[in-house]
């Protein structure tokens, strides 16, 4: 496989609106042994969909590839298009997991969102994908 498929990797793109429009994009993993990939980030953002204000969270997903790589441009465009989205937060950290093993088919992946805090209390919401070929 080539990367001459990769559409957003080096052009100007304008965000997208919703995730259900976005794509996210992959390139041959190229390593020759299991390794891990820590994507992570402080500026995820959602609305919540009973009061329609911002959620922030601190997006951290982690994983080990098998044949494919995500592409983090195309990521980067993906998580964006939450911003105006609402959604719970479990919601949320369950559908990316779900998006990223539709994508990429990994080994093992992680997705961890930790929400501010609302009322006093923080969430934390963690989904995994294929718990059991966790890495060491």
């Amino acid at each position: 496989m080539s990367d001459d498929h990769l559409t957003l990797l080096g052009s100007q793109s304008s965000f997208f609106t919703n995730p259900d429009d976005a794509r996210l994009e992959s390139f041959p993993n190229r390593g020759t042994r299991p390794y891990t990939i820590t994507l992570d980030t402080h500026e995820f953002s959602s609305l919540c969909p009973v009061t329609g204000q911002p959620d922030s969270c601190h997006l951290t997903i982690t994983y080990v590839p098998a044949e494919k790589c995500v592409e983090t441009k195309s990521l980067k465009y993906y998580l964006a298009a939450y911003r105006n989205y609402p959604a719970f937060n479990e919601q949320i950290v369950n559908r990316i997991t779900d998006d990223l093993v539709a994508a990429i088919s990994p080994r093992w992946l992680k997705v961890e969102g930790r929400f501010s805090p609302r009322g006093g209390i923080q969430l934390t919401a963690t989904a995994e994908h294929n718990p059991e070929n966790r890495p060491l």
